[in-house]
């Protein structure tokens, strides 16, 4: 059966205020406990969750049949925060179809994209609101909120079939870290690297 037929055109409403659009199909919700392992201060991560589960990250999609010719597009909501130095981020991930790309729009907030691919090359890119971010193919991102009071709020859109590929960036970490040097974000290398 052709999936295609079910699909017919569609509108939502982006809430720019609040970072929420309207009717969303899913609506992730990821925690502190979601990122064990993520954070080089594992100390304060400890310490952090023995506290409180507190949500770092919310994702709202509208889904579409996965598929070649779709696509997928939703919002990001990185809250503010941070792990001992490092700031409130997204788990990251790869697409599992490696060489597809996705697009960025910034609605609201202060943050960076942060970048690398299999081959060793990196990027941090600055995210703020009207900046239109292009991530080709083959490069894994992590959205990382900078601000202490505002959520870092992103739309973005990328082919329904190219999938996520987390356990990579789970198990090797990205290459950079942005971390909070007194009030100010810096690029470092991340030392616990794989």
């Amino acid at each position: 059966m052709d999936t295609r037929k079910k699909i017919r055109p569609f509108t939502f409403k982006v809430d720019f205020q609040n970072g929420k659009i309207s009717n969303p199909d899913t609506h992730i919700v990821r925690k502190l406990s979601s990122m064990k392992g993520q954070y080089s201060d594992e100390k304060s991560f400890n310490e952090m969750l023995d506290k409180k589960d507190c949500i770092l990250y919310e994702v709202y999609e509208k889904l579409v049949p996965e598929i070649e010719g779709e696509l997928l597009q939703g919002m990001s909501i990185v809250h503010p925060g941070k792990v001992g130095k490092e700031y409130f981020m997204t788990k990251g991930h790869f697409h599992s179809i490696l060489d597809t790309a996705e697009l960025y729009y910034c609605v609201k907030g202060h943050g960076y994209m942060v970048m690398e691919n299999p081959e060793g090359d990196w990027s941090v890119e600055e995210l703020i609101p009207n900046i239109v971010l292009y991530v080709p193919g083959r490069w894994a991102h992590r959205s990382i909120n900078i601000n202490n009071t505002e959520d870092l709020v992103t739309i973005f859109t990328y082919p329904a079939n190219a999938g996520h590929d987390y356990a990579s960036i789970e198990t090797k970490g990205f290459r950079k870290l942005v971390v909070d040097n007194n009030g100010t974000p810096e690029i470092i290398d991340n030392p616990g690297w794989k």
